[in-house]
């Protein structure tokens, strides 16, 4: 499936991601976090239970993260993710610990690694972009009972064909081989320039 391709590169390729969580207040809080495992259940982290992070996760069940691999922004890849997390406690820890051998210098002996607990992310919603490509290269994916919420212009059937939108799309992503013209989803950026460009506001944003 492909949601396990986008999930395995960011285990495996990416493998270091910044999370975001909201505070008692309502407001966004960053921290990084290393992907550690996947399988067809979703992503597996893990973090010490004395850690505000911890509380944070425990309050909403909820998290969002981002990880990028490239030398710069041009050579770049970028997979988010967001979505519902449970602790799995103990269960998970001997496991991920094994397959991400470096958690021992972190957490050397037996006693330290009782402050760790496991969370699996295992339901949500993410988004790929290589940018790399040109045009760039975008997709959307879903896994366990995650529903979509990505964002996406339509061309709808008022329509022209006038093709006023074409200079103003930076991926040259609109084909206008018919009409109405169709945007192809899987280069766009989702900048809008469409929607706010065309005469006949042919255009609709979804999502």
């Amino acid at each position: 499936m492909a949601e396990n391709k986008y999930l395995n590169y960011l285990q495996k390729e990416i493998h270091t991601t910044v999370a975001a969580t909201t505070d008692n207040n309502g407001l966004p809080v960053t921290c990084a976090i290393d992907i550690m495992d996947h399988d067809e259940n979703g992503l597996y982290f893990l973090t010490a239970k004395g850690k505000s992070f911890y509380a944070r996760l425990k309050k909403d069940g909820y998290i969002s993260l981002t990880g990028i691999k490239g030398s710069d922004t041009l050579s770049c890849t970028a997979l988010s993710v967001r979505g519902k997390v449970c602790e799995l406690g103990n269960e998970r820890v001997e496991v991920l610990i094994r397959k991400n051998p470096y958690m021992n210098k972190i957490y050397p002996t037996a006693e330290s690694k009782k402050a760790l607990t496991a969370f699996l992310l295992y339901e949500g919603s993410g988004e790929w972009f290589d940018l790399s490509k040109k045009p760039i290269e975008r997709a959307s994916f879903t896994f366990g009972s995650g529903k979509s919420k990505d964002i996406s212009y339509l061309i709808t059937n008022a329509c022209t064909g006038c093709r006023s939108c074409e200079a103003a799309c930076p991926q040259g992503c609109i084909d206008f081989g018919s009409v109405p013209a169709v945007i192809k989803q899987g280069n766009c950026l989702s900048c809008g320039n469409c929607i706010t460009i065309c005469p006949q506001k042919a255009v609709i944003r979804k999502g």
